[in-house]
C-alpha cells in the first residue's frame, strides 16, 4: 500500500473534528464570553468605578428611556423595560467597556411606524426578531458586512434620524392638538396646520428645558473628576443634566398641581409600575376585535423591518469604535451581544435596543472600567419602577420634548458637508440622497438607498479603473506606458482592452507601448483574453508591445490563452535587453 502524501487534503472527519476542537478552545470561549478574560482580575477599586459610572449613567438613561417610549408611540415603562436587561447580558457578552445598551432614539423611531395603529406587542417581537438576525450573524462571522457602509451613508441616516425625531417632538414641545406623524414632512405639516392650537406654559416649559441643558452642558466644560472640588461638582451636575431638567419639570408640574388643582401642562400620565413578568415574545396579539397571528404580524413588519438589526448593529459597532480608543473592535462579537440582549430583553417587554452614543460617553467620561457598570444602571431602573413610578406621572411632555431635540442637535454632523463640498463631491451627493429618501420615505428605505449608492459607486470604480497613461522619451523613441491596478476584475477587462487600444491611436508606429504589471496581484482570465487580444490587435498594426513586470501566475494566464506572444514578456532585468533589439538604448 502506498505511504499517504504530506501533502494530502484532510478528510471530512479530520475537518470536522478540528472545527470542534477550535469552537470549544479556552481561546474561543474566551472571546464569546469576554468576561472570563476580565472578572479575574476585577477588584474593589474597579468595583467602585463601575458603581459611580453605573448610578451615573442611571440617573439618565431613566428620562432618556421614558422620551425614547414616547418616540417609539409606547407607554412611558416600555423605555424603563428597554433599559433592563441590556447592561446584565452585556455584562457577560460584550467586548467593549464602555458602551451602555439600551433604547435609543434611532431604533424608538424606527418601531414607531409598527405601534402606531397596532400594538405594543409589535415592538416587542421586532426586539425579539432583531435579536435572532443580528446572533445570526454574530455565529455566521459577518462582522465584515459593516464595513461596507461608508461614513456618508451613516452621517446622512443619523442626521435625518435626527431630523425625523426632532420634528416628531415638536407637538409636545408647543403643546398641540393633532397627531404629531410619523415622517419628517408630515410632522412638519401637521405642526403648521396646528400651530393655533399652541399652550403658552407647555411652550414655555419646553424652551426652558432646552435652554437649561444647553447651560449645563456649558457648565461642565474644562471640568473632570480629577479636578477641585468646584470642578468636580461641576463636572458632576453637566453629567446629570437630563435628570436635573426632568426634576426641575416634575416639581413645577406638581407644585402648580397642588396650589391652582389644575394641570397646565401635558403630563406623561400613569405609568405601569413594578417589574414586567417574564414571558415569552408575543406571537400573536389582538388589536381592537382582530387577532393577529405571527404570519400577520410578519405581513405587517414586511420586508424592510429587516433593517432595524443591521442599524442596531451599526450603531452599536461605530459607538464600540468610537470609544475604544485605538483597540481593535470585534464586530461578530458585537453582534453576538447585541443580538442576545434583544433576545433576552424581548422577554421582558423591551423594544429593540443597541449601543446608546449619549449614555456611552457619559459611561466613559464617569470612569467606568467594565462592562460591569451595566448592572449597577440596571439597578438604578429596577429601584425606579419600583419605588419611583408614581412620581414619573408628573414628567411634562414638553420637559421630555426639550430633552429630545436637545439630544438631537450632537447628532447632526455639519462640518461633513464641507468637507465632502472641498474633497468629494461624488460622496456628498450619496448623503444628501440618503438624507432625502430618508426624510421623504422612511429610515428604511434611506439606509438602503446610501448603500446601494455606495455600492454602484464601487462597482462603476471597479469597472472603470483610472489608467494613466505616461509617455516617456527614451533617445527618439516614444515609451507608451499603461500602468494596471492592484487588482483587476472581469468587469474592466473591456475597459482595459480600449485604453491600449485608445493609447495607440496618438502615437508613431515605430512608439513601443509598454503594459506595466508591477503593482498588479490579480486578474481573471477575461481580463487576460482581453489583454492578449489587444496585443494582437496592436501587432496587426506594426506596433511594439511590451508585457513589463507580470508574475509568472499572470503571465501563464495570459500564455494559455496566446502562446505565441511569449517574447512579449519581459521583466525589468530584460528590459535594456529587449530595447536595444528595438534599436534603442535606454
Amino acid at each position: 500500500m502506498t505511504a499517504l502524501s504530506g501533502h494530502e487534503e484532510p478528510t471530512v472527519r479530520q475537518r470536522f473534528q478540528k472545527s470542534v476542537k477550535n469552537v470549544c478552545s479556552v481561546k474561543t470561549v474566551k472571546k464569546v464570553v469576554p468576561i472570563i478574560g476580565w472578572l479575574p482580575q476585577y477588584n474593589c477599586t474597579t468595583l467602585f468605578q463601575d458603581i459611580i459610572a453605573g448610578i451615573t449613567v442611571g440617573l439618565t438613561a431613566i428620562p432618556q428611556g421614558i422620551a425614547y417610549a414616547v418616540i417609539a408611540g409606547l407607554s412611558p415603562e416600555y423605555g424603563l423595560y428597554s433599559g433592563l436587561m441590556g447592561g446584565f447580558v452585556y455584562l457577560f457578552f460584550g467586548s467593549c467597556k464602555t458602551v451602555t445598551v439600551g433604547p435609543t432614539a434611532i431604533m424608538a423611531a424606527m418601531v414607531a411606524r409598527y405601534v402606531s395603529g397596532y400594538s405594543a406587542d409589535f415592538a416587542v417581537l421586532a426586539c425579539f426578531l432583531a435579536g435572532i438576525v443580528e446572533l445570526c450573524m454574530g455565529i455566521l462571522n459577518l462582522g465584515f458586512l459593516v464595513d461596507f457602509i461608508s461614513i456618508p451613508v451613516i452621517s446622512g441616516f443619523t442626521t435625518a434620524a435626527a431630523l425625523q425625531i426632532a420634528s416628531a417632538q415638536l407637538k409636545s414641545l408647543f403643546g398641540l392638538e393633532g397627531p404629531s406623524g410619523n415622517l419628517f414632512a408630515e410632522s412638519v405639516y401637521n405642526f403648521i396646520i396646528n400651530i393655533k392650537t399652541m399652550t403658552l406654559w407647555n411652550t414655555l416649559l419646553g424652551f426652558f428645558t432646552i435652554f437649561a441643558l444647553m447651560a449645563l452642558k456649558r457648565l461642565g466644560e474644562g471640568c473632570s473628576r480629577n479636578d477641585g472640588k468646584v470642578k468636580k461638582l461641576r463636572w458632576f451636575i453637566s453629567l446629570g443634566r437630563n435628570a436635573i431638567v426632568v426634576i426641575i419639570g416634575i416639581l413645577i408640574a406638581y407644585i402648580t398641581k397642588m396650589v391652582t388643582n389644575e394641570e397646565p401642562f401635558k403630563l406623561i400620565g400613569d405609568i405601569g409600575s413594578g417589574l414586567p413578568t417574564p414571558h415569552w415574545p408575543p406571537f400573536s396579539t389582538v388589536v381592537g376585535n382582530e387577532t393577529y397571528y405571527f404570519a400577520d404580524m410578519m405581513t405587517v413588519f414586511g420586508f424592510r423591518s429587516i433593517v432595524i438589526p443591521f442599524v442596531a448593529i451599526l450603531e452599536s459597532i461605530a459607538i464600540a469604535k468610537a470609544f475604544s480608543f485605538g483597540v481593535p473592535v470585534d464586530a461578530t462579537q458585537e453582534m453576538i451581544a447585541v443580538g442576545l440582549c434583544n433576545i433576552i430583553g424581548s422577554f421582558m417587554r423591551s423594544m429593540p435596543i443597541t449601543g446608546s452614543f449619549t449614555r456611552t460617553a457619559l459611561n466613559h467620561a464617569s470612569g467606568v472600567q467594565t462592562p460591569a457598570g451595566g448592572v449597577f444602571k440596571g439597578l438604578v431602573i429596577i429601584l425606579a419602577l419600583s419605588l419611583l413610578t408614581s412620581t414619573f406621572y408628573f414628567i411634562p411632555k414638553a420637559s421630555l420634548a426639550g430633552l429630545i431635540i436637545t439630544a438631537m442637535f450632537s447628532m447632526i454632523d455639519f462640518s461633513i458637508l464641507g468637507r465632502l463640498w472641498i474633497n468629494s463631491k461624488k460622496e456628498l451627493l450619496i448623503l444628501l440622497s440618503t438624507i432625502i429618501v430618508c426624510l421623504t420615505m422612511g429610515l428604511e428605505y434611506g439606509i438602503v438607498t446610501g448603500i446601494l449608492l455606495d455600492a454602484l459607486v464601487l462597482l462603476f470604480n471597479t469597472a472603470r479603473p483610472s489608467i494613466n497613461v505616461n509617455i516617456l522619451k527614451v533617445g527618439k523613441l516614444d515609451l507608451i506606458v499603461l500602468p494596471l491596478h492592484h487588482h483587476v476584475s472581469y468587469c474592466a477587462s473591456e475597459h482595459i482592452r480600449k485604453a491600449v487600444l485608445r493609447a495607440s491611436q496618438n502615437t508613431l508606429i515605430d512608439s513601443v507601448i509598454i503594459i506595466d504589471a508591477t503593482n498588479l496581484m490579480s486578474m481573471d482570465s477575461t481580463v487576460a483574453s482581453n489583454l492578449m487580444s489587444a496585443v494582437s490587435d496592436l501587432e496587426k498594426k506594426s506596433f511594439q508591445v511590451l508585457m513589463f513586470n507580470f508574475n509568472a501566475s499572470l503571465k501563464k494566464i495570459c500564455l494559455d490563452i496566446n502562446p505565441k506572444y511569449a517574447d512579449k514578456f519581459v521583466s525589468a532585468a530584460h528590459v535594456t535587453e529587449v530595447m536595444d533589439a528595438y534599436g534603442t538604448s535606454v
